[in-house]
């Protein structure tokens, strides 16, 4: 697959950088492969780039103090900064003696995950997350359908490919494997591994249970709990944990697992052609990307009891009542909110949301005497997510 050769002008992640530059001289642009980090960082104004997967960048690099030296007051892109022998020292030496340096520094997951780095940075850095594309992205890449993104996902150059193919897919794994988790996480048994991959994003958006793994990967729970930690990291994988008081009726401990990115989603899937059903579940994949990328410090949790009601998304508010957010396609199927009538009666405090597709306008229904606002994504993003 070619890369996408033009240079999007991604405006909201510009600007986020923007702004935790102004918090931070070091930014951490953190991401899964072909995401776009290396696009975005180079297309922002004034920026010298160096490739840390080059021999001669590293050599540049050897000498992180002569090398900031010469950049002092600069804005710099160190891409693939964990190729480097020590990035946490030139980072640190950055933050500490070249305020006015401005740094943004590339990798696939976050600090805290690889031995690599021996200083997280904590109060020296800010950290973006770039996620797949969102609804800002699609406005800039001059998007003009949903359905597109959904399917072809949002990694750039899977969306722009005419037809992405199954070895696209497998080279994204084969670098992933190679340059993420055997450089960062040195795990072994590639066979085990991927398998556990492809089953999760075959499964996504479902309830975990290890013992579902184990037999067919031919590991043991035990590593199936440790890879499903290496694509947390890596942002691979999203786990979210059920919304519970500790009631008896409540689920308490199984999680659910979303994959990525919903075209891998679509393609483990073998989903060549999208039905009704599948746009419902694809678009609570995007729903999740959103408040990702929109407010990640956002704690979002899923709730179910025993009896099998269900809501998609519960945000989790200190001191405040939890929202519930149920995803459809269609504000045209509000026919079954029966899993945000069972959520209201056990948290009668709850705001309750229903967030579609096609909504345009708030509007309010009624259900088992329990009033139900329907939202549009961007309505619910101004709801939930931290002004500034």
């Amino acid at each position: 697959m070619q890369d996408c050769v033009r240079m999007v002008q991604r405006t909201f992640w510009i600007e986020r950088v923007e702004r935790e530059w102004r918090r931070r001289s070091i930014v951490w642009l953190a991401g899964v492969r072909r995401v776009g980090k290396t696009v975005l960082s180079r297309s922002i104004a004034g920026v010298e780039y160096f490739d840390c997967e080059l021999p001669r960048t590293r050599r540049e690099l050897a000498d992180p103090e002569a090398f900031l030296h010469r950049l002092q007051g600069k804005r710099i892109v160190l891409d693939e900064v964990h190729r480097l022998a020590n990035p946490s020292e030139l980072l640190k030496i950055a933050a500490d003696h070249f305020p006015h340096t401005r740094v943004i520094a590339t990798g696939s997951s976050s600090l805290a995950a690889s031995a690599r780095f021996a200083d997280t940075l904590a109060g020296r850095k800010a950290e973006v997350w770039l996620t797949p594309m969102m609804s800002a992205d699609l406005e800039d890449f001059g998007a003009t359908g949903l359905e597109r993104r959904l399917q072809r996902g949002g990694l750039p150059p899977f969306f722009l490919a005419d037809h992405p193919v199954e070895s696209d897919y497998q080279e994204w794994m084969d670098s992933f494997w190679a340059r993420d988790i055997q450089e960062l996480f040195r795990l072994e048994r590639r066979a085990g591994f991927q398998r556990f991959v492809e089953l999760l994003l075959a499964n996504s958006g479902g309830i975990f249970e290890a013992t579902r793994y184990a037999a067919p990967c031919e590991i043991s729970r035990t590593t199936v709990a440790n890879y499903l930690a290496v694509l947390e990291a890596t942002r691979v994988a999203h786990v979210v944990r059920p919304f519970s008081s500790r009631r008896s009726t409540e689920i308490v401990a199984a999680p659910k697992v979303y994959g990525f990115d919903t075209g891998f989603v679509c393609y483990h899937k073998g989903w060549h052609t999208l039905r009704p059903g599948d746009l419902g579940v694809l678009w609570e994949h995007f729903v999740l990307n959103e408040l990702h990328a929109q407010a990640p410090a956002l704690e979002v949790r899923y709730w179910r009891d025993k009896r099998g009601h269900e809501v998609d998304l519960v945000v989790v508010r200190r001191g405040r009542p939890p929202v519930a957010v149920e995803c459809t396609w269609s504000a045209s199927r509000t026919d079954d909110l029966r899993g945000l009538v069972a959520f209201a009666q056990a948290y009668p405090r709850a705001e309750r949301l229903l967030v579609a597709a096609d909504v345009t306008r708030p509007f309010a229904v009624s259900a088992s005497g329990h009033t139900v606002e329907c939202v549009a994504l961007s309505q619910l993003i101004k709801r939930l997510a931290p002004s500034g």
